[in-house]
């Protein structure tokens, strides 16, 4: 991002001393205790003093000759949009306006979580040049970073004095959240059910719930799609044909209450929400299907209503990439309401949660059965691999068996939840990292292509 594209136009940030106070450097101090040397050894009153304010005149000449830092001209690039763990390349380039080569200094105000690789850099400048430094950026956490200060140095000609002031160059970098699965939403589009279901629907047949036309029974087809009053009349047993469903809505219910709060193989829980929802938005858009997300915790967070447009998952990447748990309970039911305010047509609605014992029951399962009454239901929750890994653990300490039991305890709990969302006809999926997102879509698959909306 450049000077043009900041929220605000850059300026010097001018305090007093700012920019005209001398810094004496290393050298002016070897200087001064040379000159503290002589005065030491000096014969009389003067021969105490005069080296000391020689060198002190120096280096106030040393300051004054070199250019005041907001005659330097500065300029930072960075990206305006990043993903969570990539790379990119930030710049920073000096123009020195003055007929005299420069030694300049900067530092630049960069969060600790953007992973720069350095956060300084020294430059010598060509009269009447420019100079240019770079840095890595590898963020390790999502959201929205504004630095702004760059505090430049300016090293007099003779090295024994600085000028300092600080520079405002607003910037804004989106660090978005990582679209870990994206190799296996892509894969399930080229390959397998999700390429044989979209030549379906290209083609117009299909398993899904639309009827299109009659044909001819030929061996292979269902005799749940045999039309006995179209086989009576023909005289030849007849079956219907149906259309792959397109164009239905998909809305994700992305809880971001204290439940999703902890963090799977290192991971924070609602990351994993994020990644299940941009695949489940790739494939849904492939698939000619509407996407639209609610984002909730205590209160409604994002809105997306469904679209298919051609940024629209770019959208929701950025609506979620600031996105971060609440410590509080989450308005489940704030949130129902909110779907069955604005989709109106049947949709498939995937709440991605937590399977919490306790909090899910008694907040969330409450809540779904008039969402279920207009709207297909499925609730995802990420399952921590730990909890089957402490099962099996050889170890027979008391310690193990503590953990073991519960681990048991909390995995038989999660059962018992889903249990009785499945006894709703509510569709659960409750899958570790490597096979949650994964999951999710085919959930969604299985109701496209199997049962419909």
């Amino acid at each position: 991002m450049t000077e043009a594209d900041a929220a605000a136009p850059p300026r010097w940030t001018r305090r007093w001393w700012a920019g005209i106070t001398p810094v004496p450097t290393w050298r002016s101090a070897g200087l001064l205790g040379v000159g503290a040397i002589v005065s030491a050894i000096g014969p009389s009153v003067i021969g105490i003093y005069l080296p000391l304010l020689v060198v002190a005149a120096l280096v106030v000449l040393d300051g004054a000759r070199g250019p005041a830092p907001w005659q330097i001209e500065i300029e930072r690039r960075l990206p305006r949009l990043m993903a969570l763990d990539s790379e990119a390349e930030l710049s920073w380039t000096v123009v020195n306006p003055t007929s005299r080569e420069l030694s300049v200094a900067l530092a630049d105000e960069l969060a600790p979580s953007l992973g720069a690789s350095r956060r300084r850099a020294a430059l010598t400048v060509p009269a009447g040049g420019r100079a240019a430094a770079s840095a890595t950026l590898q963020p390790r956490r999502r959201g929205t970073f504004r630095p702004t200060v760059v505090t430049l140095r300016v090293r007099g000609p003779w090295g024994l004095a600085t000028r300092q002031a600080e520079r405002d160059l607003p910037s804004v970098l989106e660090v978005h959240p990582r679209f870990r699965s994206r190799a296996e939403a892509q894969m399930r589009i080229r390959q397998g059910r999700i390429l044989e279901h979209g030549r379906r629907s290209a083609r117009g047949r299909g398993t899904g719930t639309e009827f299109e036309a009659l044909r001819e029974y030929v061996q292979g087809d269902e005799y749940r799609h045999v039309d006995w009053s179209a086989t009576a009349r023909a005289g030849h047993p007849v079956v219907r044909t149906y259309r792959v469903e397109q164009d239905q809505s998909v809305v994700v219910l992305l809880d971001c209450g204290r439940v999703v709060a902890g963090s799977v193989d290192g991971v924070p829980r609602l990351d994993h929400g994020m990644d299940a929802a941009l695949a489940l938005g790739t494939v849904a858009t492939a698939l000619g299907d509407r996407i639209g997300l609610i984002a909730y915790g205590e209160q409604l967070r994002r809105v997306i209503p469904p679209r298919r447009e051609r940024d629209h998952l770019r959208r929701l990447s950025r609506e979620l990439h600031a996105l971060e748990p609440e410590l509080a309970a989450s308005d489940h039911l704030g949130a129902v309401q909110e779907v069955l305010l604005r989709v109106r047509r049947r949709a498939l609605v995937v709440v991605v949660t937590d399977l919490a014992p306790g909090t899910t029951e008694d907040s969330l399962i409450p809540v779904l059965r008039p969402l279920l009454r207009t709207h297909r239901v499925v609730v995802a929750s990420v399952r921590d691999p730990q909890l089957n890994a402490q099962l099996v653990r050889p170890d027979h300490d008391a310690d193990s068996a503590y953990r073991a039991a519960g681990a048991a305890t909390v995995i038989g709990a999660r059962e018992h939840v889903a249990t009785k969302l499945r006894s709703l006809g509510v569709e659960v999926v409750d899958q570790p990292p490597r096979r949650f997102a994964g999951s999710v879509v085919d959930a969604y698959l299985d109701v496209k292509t199997g049962r419909g909306w």
